[in-house]
């Protein structure tokens, strides 16, 4: 199932490592919302890339869209609270999350969910994660990347400028504070060659 990946001249190791969370640069969005973001947190991502697309089990979703069900424009995988997850770095990742953000969010990550985003025809539409608590309480979500970039983008909830912010090869971005409830995010297509990319979202329990 894996696709073409053009891998990044920066990362040709596949020594899996994830680097210090120390550099992690705080953008604030306003109305108590904000973004932490990491370029390169894990070393060897494309490695990490082969092995997700080879060995996740993937599963297409169809979706009732007005007067017909329609394919979900990506692949998804998910793992739950008690659930081993496909490879010991992202266990590693998760835990490291767990341990930077214990204070802020006092509870740890505790699920992955994973996108396989094929090419520039996948997609996910403008949507915040307010199913379960997220609806009404401050939570996280963080996001690592691996395969080629894809712009997340990210604009307030109810319509307005979107910031984008293209994350691949081992990128790491944490959406944090009121983020789920007052901001929307999504991964437009995109009419250029882009090649596949896997984002593993880490949440807390009860978040969707």
């Amino acid at each position: 199932m894996a696709m073409h990946l053009q891998g990044s001249l920066f990362d040709q190791s596949d020594d899996l490592r994830l680097g210090p969370l120390d550099g992690l640069s705080r953008r604030e969005l306003g109305a108590g919302a904000w973004v932490d973001l990491l370029p390169g947190w894990l070393t060897g991502a494309d490695a990490l890339f082969t092995r997700l697309a080879e060995e996740v089990p993937w599963r297409a979703e169809r979706r009732q869209m007005y007067e017909q069900v329609v394919d979900v424009p990506r692949l998804l995988s998910f793992y739950g609270v008690d659930d081993p997850l496909p490879h010991p770095v992202l266990e590693e990742a998760r835990d490291a999350l767990s341990a930077r953000y214990a204070e802020e969010l006092g509870e740890p990550f505790a699920t992955a969910g994973l996108c396989y985003y094929r090419d520039g025809r996948d997609s996910v539409a403008w949507h915040g994660d307010r199913i379960g608590r997220g609806a009404r309480e401050d939570t996280m979500v963080a996001i690592l990347s691996v395969g080629d970039p894809r712009d997340l983008a990210l604009r307030p909830h109810g319509g307005g400028e979107a910031l984008r912010f293209p994350l691949g090869h081992g990128d790491l971005i944490v959406m944090g504070g009121t983020c789920q409830r007052t901001w929307d995010h999504a991964i437009p297509k995109s009419t250029r060659a882009v090649g596949p990319r896997i984002s593993v979202q880490f949440r807390p329990r009860g978040v969707h």
